[in-house]
């Protein structure tokens, strides 16, 4: 045994990331008398959870895609459950009271405004109306001249909207907050460092080496540090090669102090609209809202706001929600980088190397997902057997691709064209036509050019356009993929 092994730190199961879903998970484990260690920078650079609007909604998120395919229906079903989770998990986590102090929003206005495309969110709008009916979900329907505090400007009225009085939201900070001060009380060690190699010893883990050379030991080991969580995995290029990799759907958000000091009582949000979460407007306490609507799909996370992802989320946010909020000063601008996995499904379950575990890839629902994951993934870890299937998106896998390619190009394109009459573009009636059959045409060459099989979720097809570097890791990613099934 060597000299570092012999002063090596030692856990039960070390939790490699901070963020809503690792830190979740670490309180669940060390609640069951688990010794366990959570990594990570307390002030979490780029995290997806920092930046979040934290709406615990299952019914806004859904979409007409959502619910066409096993894969959609699965991660529904799980953000229902987890939403029954989630008052009882805040009393858990408030030994004080019973956590409503953190809920920021009364209910969930969902508005149908005449900005974006009817293909996507006239169809969003009534996807969310039929996954309510199905789940017996109690929902109304409200006139958009009522809602409170709603003022667009008048091309961009709401034509139809709906009251979710189940769907909430968190603050996201003070829950974050809370997650640290249970997982110590719980037991549980934190660690203020960033892991930077996964060690093992053939097939098996052995633990993590810290950013300042520090050894853990662990027979149990889990990455789940949203889109940073790839440099780590990087350090098993073996794992790297099969898995598929992670890049981020990075955001921009803002935290606005109103000019009059008012502020809404419930979230208002759009439905889902071109390659991003719609439009939402989330209360923060008296005269602060947070405004948010933004996800780009980059190669890695990024840690700065571009001014062009500034201007389209206020202006969004001004045209469409509060005419005054382009006199309301700035309190914080944010940017998250959500962990969005090659095929675009969260990756959850043990690797090729016994013990090491991955958790994320959870995209837009991690922190919405986190009480049932954590709670499910722990199972699994201490070798119970879980109550929701994590096989269905084991991390060593064939990609996963629920939509014929055709399907996805013809995706691709009307996402595409909503970015355009989203930001308000004017053009001749009848160049969208022209616009939209070259960009058929470009997107399924594209498609072709990659594989003969396997076509990448429509957001990605759309970025390895702009960038290289996604596109290459996807031919990597599809060939790995392909000479393992081979064997």
């Amino acid at each position: 045994m060597s000299e570092r092994e012999e002063t090596a730190v030692s856990f039960d199961v070390v939790v490699v990331g901070n963020g809503s879903l690792g830190l979740s998970l670490g309180v669940v484990l060390a609640r069951r008398g688990v010794r366990v260690a959570v990594l990570g920078q307390p002030h979490r650079p780029g995290a997806a959870s920092s930046a979040a609007g934290a709406m615990i909604g299952t019914f806004g998120e859904v979409t007409e895609t959502l619910l066409a395919s096993e894969y959609g229906r699965t991660k529904l079903n799980w953000a229902y459950q987890a939403s029954k989770l989630w008052p009882e998990w805040l009393d858990s986590l408030s030994p004080d009271t019973d956590g409503g102090e953190l809920l920021t929003a009364d209910g969930t206005v969902v508005m149908l405004n005449s900005v974006g495309l009817p293909e996507i969110d006239t169809a969003n709008y009534r996807a969310i109306r039929r996954a309510l009916g199905e789940y017996g979900e109690h929902f109304e329907d409200v006139d958009p001249e009522e809602i409170d505090w709603l003022d667009p400007e008048p091309t961009a009225r709401p034509l139809q909207a709906m009251f979710l009085p189940n769907e909430h939201a968190v603050n996201a900070t003070e829950l974050l907050i809370r997650l640290d001060q249970a997982f110590t009380a719980a037991g549980g060690t934190y660690l203020p460092h960033e892991a930077a190699t996964v060690t093992r010893d053939g097939d098996r883990v052995t633990g993590v080496t810290l950013s300042d050379g520090t050894a853990l030991v662990a027979d149990q080991v889990v990455l789940a540090a949203g889109a940073a969580t790839q440099t780590v995995l990087d350090t098993l290029p073996d794992q790297a090669a099969v898995i598929p990799r992670l890049i981020s759907g990075y955001g921009v958000s803002a935290l606005v102090d109103t000019v009059d000091g008012t502020t809404a009582k419930s979230v208002i949000r759009t439905p889902n609209r071109a390659f991003a979460c719609g439009l939402h407007v989330v209360p923060r306490g008296a005269g602060q809202v947070y405004v948010g609507a933004t996800n780009v799909i980059s190669p890695d996370p990024r840690s700065t706001a571009l001014v062009s992802d500034v201007l389209f989320l206020m202006d969004c946010g001004v045209r469409q929600v509060r005419r005054n909020l382009g006199r309301s000063p700035f309190r914080k601008l944010q940017v998250g980088n959500r962990p969005v996995a090659l095929d675009g499904m969260p990756l959850l379950g043990e690797t090729g190397v016994v013990g090491l575990w991955m958790m994320t890839g959870t995209y837009r629902d991690g922190l919405t997902l986190s009480p049932l994951l954590a709670r499910e993934m722990a199972t699994q870890l201490l070798g119970g057997t879980p109550g929701i299937d994590l096989n269905l998106f084991a991390p060593v896998r064939r990609p996963i691709q629920p939509f014929s390619r055709a399907d996805i190009v013809n995706t691709t394109v009307t996402h595409m064209m909503a970015t355009g009459y989203e930001t308000n573009w004017m053009l001749p009636a009848e160049l969208p036509l022209t616009i939209e059959h070259y960009l058929r045409l470009a997107y399924t060459r594209i498609a072709d050019e990659f594989d003969p099989e396997f076509t990448p979720p429509p957001e990605l097809l759309a970025a390895s356009r702009i960038h290289l570097s996604i596109a290459q890791s996807l031919r990597d990613y599809y060939a790995a993929g392909r000479a393992v099934a081979a064997v």
